[in-house]
């Protein structure tokens, strides 16, 4: 049959029309469905409905937020480094000083608070220039003696700062976080599965309308939409991640879409994370007030109590205050030097500061991942509930394929 006889027996079917729309339906309607999973991934970020979790839905990723966090710990940063890498990358020599400088500039009335409780009427009587021994010791001490605890404090991290429990509250507390982050990294990659899923559906359309014509049973529109709207959103996905390692065929170089913004993507995450999970302000409010601070309160009290040794100071304070109100003083310092060191440490622009510092040391590791690591930054948000997607591109289909043979073939 030649194409002029091929083409007059076409357009004469009753159903012309229907059958040359297949591939564009398949096209359109596997955009749309790739495009909804997408987004059904991500949002909403609170449950939507009645009756949770079984009458509604909640954005795979926000849903499993600590769960996901809990990826990310064991299966990147965990590769990347300890908590004590992270906080020497801030330069805890700088931290240190930056909390010296801030107490010192209120030694006086922090002093002053420290011996309000412990003997106020003889404080407030004692000559000024005893209390001024007292000011100029404690000041003079402060920078060695923080740069000693600081040491101390990033040594024992990981006994002071369960990171899981720090990102997993962090995630539960704020579960748009965890979406901005994997949006920001990964929006690329996602935008990418969408515009590929038409072109996959159109080409899958024109192999359903070849089959169509060979073995035009009615009831096989349906199934075939129903078979390919799962393959297209399964193919769409797998391009994401798949290959891990670049393949050469010929000229061409093939590689999960992912995987080949290795570089980039490092940069972005480790910007995300030093900004916004690993703050400095973050990780010294856990280790001061969190649930391990009594054991960071005798690191405090070991290395802060020398400031009263002084022989001039001890002798002072002892004679005002008696040795019981001495020892008093000694246990009292390690309760208010947190509330002395948490506010230097949450100042916006010193995180910003100690961030930069950490983004770099992120990014280094990142980018030395494995291909088979790598993935693992946006992969788990896909991987458990990936089937959800598939059978959706399959319900979809079936759906579509339906409307289109009741529309398109009487």
């Amino acid at each position: 049959m030649d194409f002029g006889t091929f083409w007059v027996e076409l357009t004469s079917r009753p159903d012309f029309w229907g059958f040359v729309s297949i591939p564009f339906v398949a096209a359109v309607v596997t955009w749309g469905h790739v495009w909804m999973a997408m987004q059904m991934v991500f949002y909403p970020i609170e449950f939507v409905g009645v009756a949770k979790p079984f009458l509604g839905w909640q954005g795979v990723v926000p849903r499993k937020g600590r769960k996901m966090a809990d990826i990310l710990v064991d299966k990147t940063l965990a590769k990347i480094g300890t908590l004590s890498d992270f906080m020497r990358k801030m330069e805890p020599e700088r931290i240190s000083e930056h909390v010296a400088k801030a107490v010192a500039a209120r030694i006086e009335d922090y002093v002053d608070e420290l011996m309000a409780e412990q003997s106020p009427v003889l404080w407030a009587n004692l000559p000024r220039v005893v209390r001024n021994r007292v000011y100029n010791h404690a000041r003079g001490q402060l920078t060695k003696v923080m740069g000693q605890m600081m040491d101390e404090i990033i040594d024992s991290a990981e006994e002071l700062v369960d990171i899981h429990q720090l990102i997993g509250d962090q995630v539960e507390a704020d579960r748009s976080l965890v979406v901005r982050m994997f949006l920001e990294v990964g929006s690329p990659e996602l935008r990418f599965v969408i515009r590929a899923s038409f072109w996959i559906g159109l080409a899958f359309g024109v192999l359903q309308m070849i089959l169509f014509y060979f073995i035009p049973a009615h009831w096989m529109l349906p199934a075939y939409a129903a078979v390919l709207g799962f393959l297209t959103n399964w193919i769409a996905l797998s391009m994401v991640f798949r290959p891990l390692r670049p393949i050469k065929v010929g000229p061409w170089r093939f590689q999960g879409v992912f995987l080949r913004r290795q570089g980039e993507i490092a940069d972005k995450f480790a910007e995300l994370a030093a900004a916004e999970m690993l703050t400095i302000g973050r990780i010294t409010r856990e280790i001061l007030v969190g649930r391990n601070s009594a054991k960071t309160k005798l690191i405090i009290k070991k290395h802060l109590a020398p400031m009263l040794e002084s022989p001039i100071v001890r002798t002072t304070l002892q004679l005002t205050m008696g040795p019981d109100g001495y020892a008093g003083l000694k246990s009292s310092i390690a309760e208010k030097s947190t509330s002395m060191a948490l506010d230097p440490l949450e100042d916006e622009a010193f995180n910003k500061d100690r961030a930069r510092f950490l983004a770099r040391f992120l990014a280094e590791r990142t980018r030395a991942l494995k291909p088979e690591e790598f993935q693992d930054l946006l992969r788990p948000a896909f991987q458990e509930d990936e089937w959800i997607f598939f059978v959706l591109g399959a319900v979809t289909g079936f759906i579509a394929g339906s409307m289109q043979l009741a529309v398109g073939f009487q």
